[in-house]
C-alpha cells in the first residue's frame, strides 16, 4: 500500500511538471508572436543608367519651365544625363513618360505631376521596377511611394498675400476669385488660405467666383463676364499669376483702374505688373529652388540609400509687393 502511494506521488509530479513545460512553452510562442521583427523599406537602387526624366505640366508656362530647366542644370552639374518632357497635365500622357523612363532604365524621376490621384499608379510602377521618384510642387494623395514630396507652402503664401490684399483694400468692398483646376490640390488649399483671412472682415464682399483652369485667356475670358455684372469691384483674388495676367487684361480692357489683384507663383509677369501699378502682389512660389532640391536629394539617395530627410516638405513662400519685388527675377528671390 505505502509503494502504491510513492507511486502515485511519483507520476503526479511528473504529470504537473509536464503542464508547467507546456505553460512555459505556450507563452514563450505568445510572446514571440507578439512582437514580430520590423520590416525595412525596399531602398530604390535606380533602373541602371545615369538618367533622371525631369516630368512636367507645359513649358509654355514660365513656372514650370523654370522648374524643368533647375532641375535639368543641377542634374547635369552632379554627372548625370537628363531628359526633361511634359505630361500637359495629362494623367494618360504621364503614365506613357513613367513607362518611357522604365525603358530608359532611368536613375530616378522628377515630377511636378498631373493628379494627386492619377499620379500614384504611375509613382507605384517606377517604384516596383526600382526606380526612386521625387515630387515637386503638387503632393500625391499616398505617402511610402514616392522617396520626397517638396512643395512650395501654397497655405502660408497665400494667407501672406492675402493680407496684402485686405489692406490693400481698405478692408472693405467688393471682390471676385478666379479658381485654379478644382482636380488641383494646390488650388483648394490657396482659395481656402485666401479666405482665411479675408472672410474675417465683413465688409469685404465676394460677388463672383469663376474656375479659370490656371490660364490666361480663359481667365480674361472669365474676368470680361463677371466685369458685366459687376463693373464696381475693387479687387480680385487669383489662385496663380497666369490668371492674374489675363484678369489684369481684361480689366484694361473695360477702362477700369484701381483694382487690387493678387496671385501666387512670382512669375516675371506678375513682377512687372507689380512694377507698372496694375497688380497689388503675388506669393512667389521658390520653383528654382524647390527644383533643385529634388535633384540634390536624388543624388543622395542613389549614393546613400537615404535622403536624410522627411518624405513630405514644405518650403516657404514670399510675398512680393512693390517694396521688394526689385529682388525677384525668374522665380529667384535674392535677398
Amino acid at each position: 500500500m505505502k509503494n502504491l502511494k510513492r507511486a502515485l506521488a511519483v507520476i503526479l509530479s511528473i504529470a504537473m511538471l509536464g503542464i508547467l513545460l507546456v505553460g512555459c512553452g505556450e507563452t514563450k510562442a505568445d510572446n514571440k508572436a507578439a512582437t514580430p521583427p520590423v520590416k525595412e523599406a525596399k531602398v530604390l537602387t535606380g533602373g541602371g543608367s545615369k538618367i533622371i526624366y525631369v516630368i512636367t505640366p507645359s513649358h509654355s508656362n514660365p513656372f514650370f519651365k523654370t522648374e524643368a530647366d533647375a532641375a535639368a542644370k543641377k542634374a547635369q552639374t552632379l554627372g548625370y544625363e537628363v531628359k526633361t518632357v511634359s505630361h500637359d497635365d495629362d494623367a494618360t500622357k504621364q503614365a506613357e513618360l513613367f513607362e518611357n523612363a522604365i525603358s530608359d532604365k532611368a536613375a530616378a524621376i522628377i515630377c511636378d505631376n498631373a493628379g494627386s490621384d492619377a499620379t500614384l499608379a504611375a509613382v507605384q510602377k517606377a517604384r516596383d521596377n526600382n526606380i526612386p521618384t521625387f515630387l515637386i510642387d503638387r503632393e500625391i494623395n499616398g505617402s511610402g511611394i514616392a522617396i520626397s514630396q517638396i512643395v512650395a507652402n501654397n497655405y502660408q503664401g497665400a494667407k501672406s498675400i492675402a493680407e496684402v490684399f485686405v489692406e490693400n483694400m481698405g478692408e472693405k468692398g467688393k471682390y471676385a476669385e478666379l479658381l485654379g483646376k478644382e482636380s488641383d490640390t494646390n488650388a483648394g488649399v490657396r482659395s481656402g488660405a485666401f479666405h482665411e483671412v479675408i472672410d474675417q472682415y465683413p465688409d469685404m464682399k465676394m460677388v463672383a467666383k469663376q474656375t479659370a483652369n490656371w490660364e490666361q485667356t480663359e481667365a480674361y475670358q472669365k474676368m470680361e463676364t463677371i466685369l458685366q455684372s459687376n463693373p464696381d469691384i475693387k479687387g480680385v483674388i487669383c489662385g496663380n499669376d497666369t490668371m492674374a495676367v489675363g484678369a489684369i487684361a481684361a480689366i484694361k480692357n473695360a477702362g477700369l483702374k484701381g483694382i487690387a489683384v493678387i496671385g501666387v507663383d512670382g512669375s516675371d509677369e506678375a513682377a512687372a505688373a507689380i512694377k507698372d501699378g496694375n497688380m497689388t502682389g503675388t506669393a512667389l512660389q521658390q520653383a528654382a529652388l524647390i527644383a533643385e532640391m529634388a535633384v540634390q536629394q536624388a543624388d543622395n539617395y542613389l549614393k546613400n540609400g537615404t535622403t536624410g530627410l522627411d518624405e513630405k516638405q514644405l518650403v516657404d513662400c514670399v510675398a512680393i509687393t512693390k517694396k521688394n519685388v526689385d529682388k525677384l527675377k525668374t522665380f529667384v528671390y535674392t535677398e
